[in-house]
């Protein structure tokens, strides 16, 4: 079987995390991570609005087997009483697209809309 589908779907030393505790920062990441090896960087995503964190972030490793070793080592893990999900980040494009407008909706419902 060629595996080769599989690995073009994620990119080698990029991370997902998700279930990131609120108040822990970049550096809380890197620390953590860190036992698994070298973290080249961490970012952990924020609410445009609020500037809060929305609990997941991307942790990039200096190679694809300390990448693996960081998954091995967190994924399902609890770090600050949240369960952490630890996997290869897709590329941007394998991802589904965004909803326009941010607040659902579209063409539905409404005033103004229909036969009455």
């Amino acid at each position: 079987m060629d595996n080769t589908q599989s690995t073009a779907s994620v990119q080698g030393n990029k991370l997902y995390v998700g279930g990131i505790p609120y108040r822990s920062t970049e550096d809380d990441l890197k620390k953590a991570f860190g036992e698994a090896g070298n973290v080249v960087s961490t970012s952990i995503i924020s609410d445009r609005m609020t500037g809060r964190s929305r609990g997941f972030g991307f942790v990039e490793m200096s190679s694809e087997a300390e990448a693996q070793a960081a998954i091995d080592r967190w994924d399902g893990k609890e770090m600050d009483g949240r369960t952490l999900s630890v996997s290869f980040a897709r590329p941007q494009g394998d991802r589904p697209p965004r909803r326009e407008g941010g607040f659902g909706g579209g063409d539905r419902g409404g005033y103004g809309r229909g036969g009455y």
